[in-house]
């Protein structure tokens, strides 16, 4: 017996329920949506606009994998509610590099094997463009403690510092991250 496909996407979202429209710059290019309310900025990146370099780790704000930057900042978009957030600029681990070119940061995470299975690493780049965007950044023991909202379960930090250091060197022959404030 052949089984039915169906022939629209099942919506699991309840009778009554009003989805609430939204405008982001994602990577540099608007986009709109109309989402429930309780969708976060993580599952609108992942699941409306397959960004899927955006990870879902803990879902409660504790191991930066779903780390993109919002405004300039750096957050845990696992937290925000895009309803909460509706006009942001975001850039995700998809919109750093230009073109070919990768973003200093994402080249000095190759070179120095920043990572090893690689699920942090995109939370991990994007934590540190926006921290070194931010200009707070001096020594190696500033980058442990402004990167410590990103964990890593492979133990990779001492590379990831070394990239970040890197970086830092080349900040100033590398535009700021788009969406970032001036």
């Amino acid at each position: 017996m052949d089984t039915p496909i169906a022939e629209t996407a099942l919506d699991l979202v309840p009778p009554g329920v009003e989805r609430v429209p939204v405008t982001f710059e994602i990577n540099g290019k608007t986009q709109q949506f109309k989402v429930e309310a309780w969708t976060t900025l993580l599952d609108l990146l992942r699941e409306h606009c397959h960004l899927s370099g955006t990870k879902k780790g803990c879902d409660h704000g504790q191991c930066g994998a779903c780390t993109a930057i919002v405004n300039g900042q750096r957050i845990n978009t696992c937290l925000a509610l895009a309803a909460v957030r509706d006009g942001a600029a975001i850039t995700t681990i998809e919109g750093l590099a230009d073109g070919d070119t990768l973003h200093p940061v994402q080249q000095a995470f190759i070179d120095h094997d920043a990572f090893q299975c690689g699920y942090c690493t995109p939370g991990q780049i994007c934590s540190a463009v926006a921290m070194l965007d931010e200009g707070h950044v001096k020594t190696a023991d500033d980058i442990r403690e402004q990167m410590s909202g990103n964990l890593c379960r492979c133990g990779a930090y001492t590379n990831i510092v070394a990239a970040i250091l890197d970086a830092a060197d080349l900040s100033d022959q590398r535009s700021p991250t788009p969406g970032a404030r001036p």
